[in-house]
């Protein structure tokens, strides 16, 4: 129980931190809607299979790019408490690493949560109709993609030290993500590498859960279940991990 406390106290101040902060909320959906109606709407002579716009069909990539952006980013909130001299408080603190990990990542996971429903009154929008039981689906599938990359913001964090150093190995890693996972266009139609790239990018069995959640049909040829089983895994990985190097930290 005690645990249980230090992590809800964790996931606490990640979420009011994050609340408080109006104009990151704001700033962090102006991208997500601008890719969504600009960029979408100026590729909407591109042809797809069925009856789908290009609108329709990104936006489930488009959520999934909120959820990774907002997330992956949020590991820089380890950089700022490192440097006001909060993070050796934390460490410090008679609390498993463990619980750090799952305390922060909750409350980073929530924040990238809120972020991505936000996108989801905006459906309409592009002709995307979401069913209840849509969102039912939806909601857990967000959770588990949120949480994996949450940890991944937090392992890098963990390692570098600087701002700068951060935002640069986070560009090599969020646009190479994002680009690969089949948000922007149908993997069957990429050339081999690109196929192969995206087999091992968690953000891709994401990406297409999500769009099963919506259009309840998939690109992938694995099962959904499946790709549930990956997202599990990666989360539960990546946590494990983290956790890992934080122990490291003295």
């Amino acid at each position: 129980m005690s645990e249980f406390k230090k992590i809800y106290g964790l996931w606490r101040r990640e979420v009011t931190r994050y609340w408080r902060e109006k104009s990151r909320i704001i700033s962090s959906l102006i991208m997500p809607v601008l890719w969504l109606l600009v960029f979408g709407g100026g590729m909407r002579g591109m042809e797809l299979s069925g009856t789908q716009s290009y609108q329709t069909f990104i936006f489930p990539g488009i959520v999934a790019m909120t959820l990774l952006f907002t997330s992956v980013w949020s590991g820089i909130s380890v950089i700022w408490d490192r440097e006001f001299g909060f993070w050796k408080e934390i460490m410090v603190a008679p609390v498993s690493r463990t619980s750090i990990v799952i305390g922060k990542a909750l409350g980073s996971g929530t924040s990238a949560l809120i972020q991505g429903s936000i996108m989801l009154p905006l459906a309409f929008l592009v002709g995307v109709h979401l069913s209840p039981l849509s969102f039912i689906i939806l909601i857990p599938t967000m959770i588990l993609i949120s949480i994996g990359l949450v940890c991944i913001g937090l392992l890098i964090a963990s390692i570098i030290n600087s701002m700068e150093a951060f935002n640069f190995i986070m560009s090599l890693v969020i646009m190479p993500m994002f680009f690969t996972s089949g948000a922007l266009f149908p993997l069957t139609s990429a050339p081999g590498w690109l196929k192969s790239f995206s087999h091992v990018n968690p953000l891709t069995y994401g990406v297409d859960a999500l769009r099963w959640a919506t259009f309840s049909q998939a690109s992938s040829p694995l099962p959904i279940q499946v790709e549930f089983l990956i997202l599990v895994l990666f989360a539960a990985a990546m946590i494990v991990a983290c956790s890992y190097a934080f122990s490291l930290k003295k």
